[in-house]
């Protein structure tokens, strides 16, 4: 079963953004270097999420937590949608793709994995 994850949203300032999102939703900012930084709100308050300059996914997107990447890239595949690039690693214990749903929205899975 999948759950969500967090949300990512691409931005063209990420001081600007940062001074947005904390002064209109209250979330804090925690930066990660110039080029992007996390969304935090109260421990156990609601789904944190991510700033980062605009690239590969120039709209919002949500990230969902999954068993397996590539069971559920399965059923999408199965169901209508399209791998949007490669599995691509988060350390050593995490990973990420992008997918593109049946009506041509992108959201991104994760899951982790044995480190080995």
């Amino acid at each position: 079963m999948a759950k969500m994850e967090h949300f990512e949203i691409p931005v063209d300032d990420i001081t600007r953004a940062q001074a947005f999102y904390t002064a209109v939703l209250g979330y804090q900012y925690e930066p990660w270097g110039d080029e992007m930084g996390m969304l935090r709100q109260p421990e156990g308050e609601g789904v944190n999420g991510d700033l980062h300059l605009r690239g590969a996914t120039p709209h919002p997107t949500v990230v969902f937590t999954v068993d397996k990447i590539e069971d559920t890239l399965a059923a999408a595949l199965a169901s209508g949608g399209e791998q949007v690039g490669a599995i691509e690693p988060m350390g050593e214990t995490a990973r990420y793709v992008y997918l593109k749903d049946s009506e041509g929205n992108i959201i991104g899975l994760y899951d982790e994995i044995s480190a080995a």
